[in-house]
């Protein structure tokens, strides 16, 4: 990893930091991932989320069941509509996700210095001194003076909502810990979390294949965000099973590295998956505070190197109960644009938040003042660097037209590797429709396509009209160039005299060329 800082080569003017940011458009490169739930399921509030910035619209299913869910899903569908912004499709699985089962649902009340007991004799109920769990291994792979985390909605940080508890002791299948801090916990189902401990469960369980299978097959997901991801067997377990479920051979897998065991294997992790989560949350405990960092710079670098998604998680949690993050939260957000990140995701912020699309547009800002400042020339460079020579004629075609440094258009093949550059300027990737049939039924595909670029920073794709011819001829590209042209002149990030930058196909060759814009 280098240890470059991605800033700017000449010192900012202290005076321009108080200057009004200019609006756009497109609010940031960086794109938004936010998860919808109670406090953001209704069309009205889906609508803001769109227009704050969200692109990518994430289902937890360790929450709710699938017809709520689906509920949900129908609002988003209408708000797409209704604010005519594209919007992508995640399924975040559950995963072997360790819990507290408190079927009462009564808030339980932990004291410092006090005794309890993990059980995994889930018919007793749950008190301040037993907690119930739903694994029988944590006996066999724990010891004394192991760490355990236990909370709801993954540890906010807060230490009246989460506790840890220290084990003392392991009688037969049950362990006895001392409790850290005094905590109250609150609803039917608490996380647990054991620091580096090895878990002998499936990755991808019996219950996240039905979820998959049922509603992810019903609503063609375009993300499946794996959580838990361990090995990279686990990202090829997973792709199997999607293969055999229709279109979603399409859906990407984005593999959630959440513990010792994800980093341990990230390489090879990175290898087989179609994107990367940094799940903060759950690594926050499996890694000494003072190694969160390296982590996070080391993993983005990778990704960035090799033209994969890389997405951060848990960034302003404090807004989750209040409309502006904290001094630290923000500078967080914008080191995850320097570092690398592609997307940020959003969790209890937008899922139960009381804020949810102010978080969304806080997190825009932020990341597009970051973006202002990110090193684009010295990452160009490393980037360059790390492919070597001799490039391909593709990686050669998509450096070039990003050392142009002026507002870009894709037509139909490049825009990963553009996007592997970081763009300063929005990438317009045009996706044409491909007219397609399984010998039953003609369909058109194209769409995944689109909507899975809304997880990559700098691409804002859009579907051309299925009417065009499937060959790339000059009489095609000329006729979807103009379609893109008028698209980035409606939207006010293209005007007349402009230069822009177009990437296309005409016949077997790759060609980059600059156009004027007329009057």
């Amino acid at each position: 990893m280098h240890s470059s800082h991605l800033l700017l080569e000449e010192p900012i003017r202290m005076t321009s930091i108080l200057e009004p940011s200019k609006d756009s458009f497109f609010p940031a490169l960086t794109q938004i991932v936010g998860t919808l739930g109670p406090k953001s399921r209704s069309v009205e509030v889906i609508s803001g989320c769109l227009k704050a910035g969200m692109s990518v619209a994430r289902f937890d299913f360790s929450w709710h069941d699938p017809e709520y869910h689906q509920e949900t899903l129908e609002n988003l569908k209408a708000a797409v509509k209704l604010t005519k912004k594209l919007c992508a499709v995640m399924l975040d699985t559950v995963g072997p996700e360790l819990r507290v089962v408190n079927k009462s649902g009564q808030a339980i009340s932990l004291t410092a210095d006090s005794t309890v007991i993990l059980t995994p004799d889930e018919g007793k109920e749950a008190t301040s001194e037993l907690l119930p769990i739903n694994f029988d291994g944590l006996s066999k792979a724990i010891k004394k003076g192991d760490t355990i985390f236990i909370g709801q909605y993954l540890f906010t940080g807060s230490e009246t909502t989460s506790a840890w508890l220290e084990v003392t002791e392991v009688k037969g299948n049950d362990v006895v810990c001392v409790i850290k801090n005094s905590a109250t916990l609150t609803g039917a189902l608490f996380t647990l979390h054991a620091s580096q401990m090895c878990i002998n469960l499936p990755t991808l369980t019996d219950k996240d294949k039905k979820f998959i299978s049922t509603w992810g097959v019903q609503n063609n997901i375009d993300f499946l965000s794996l959580s838990f991801t361990r090995t990279a067997e686990d990202v090829r377990q997973a792709r199997e099973f999607l293969s055999k479920l229709g279109d979603l051979y399409q859906t990407q897998i984005f593999a959630k590295i959440e513990n010792a065991e994800g980093l341990n294997q990230f390489d090879e992790i990175l290898q087989e998956a179609d994107g990367i989560i940094l799940s903060r949350g759950n690594l926050g405990i499996d890694l000494p505070p003072e190694k969160v960092f390296l982590f996070q710079k080391a993993a983005l670098y990778k990704c960035n190197m090799v033209g994969k998604p890389a997405v951060v998680t848990r960034v302003v949690d404090s807004m989750t109960n209040n409309l502006r993050p904290t001094r630290a939260e923000a500078t967080d957000v914008a080191n995850a644009v320097l570092d690398g990140s592609d997307a940020i995701l959003l969790g209890a912020e937008t899922w139960r938040g009381l804020y949810p699309v102010e978080s969304i547009s806080t997190v825009g800002r932020i990341c597009a003042e970051a973006e202002k400042v990110f090193h684009q020339d010295m990452y160009f460079k490393k980037t360059v660097k790390h492919v070597g020579e001799p490039m391909t004629h593709l990686e050669s075609i998509a450096s070039s037209a990003l050392s142009l440094n002026l507002f870009l258009i894709e037509l139909d093949f490049l825009r990963r590797l553009i996007a592997k550059y970081r763009p300063t300027m929005p990438v317009l990737s045009v996706v044409i429709p491909r007219l397609k049939t399984n010998q039953l039924k003609w369909s058109f595909s194209g769409a995944f396509e689109a909507r899975q670029s809304l997880i990559v920073r700098g691409l804002f794709p859009m579907l051309a009209d299925p009417r065009h011819p499937a060959e790339s001829t000059s009489a095609t590209n000329e006729s979807v160039l103009k379609v893109a042209l008028d698209h980035g002149k409606a939207s006010g990030v293209i005007k007349s005299h402009d230069r822009v930058v177009v990437c296309q196909k005409v016949g077997d060759a790759s060609v980059v060329k600059i156009i004027e814009l007329g009057d």
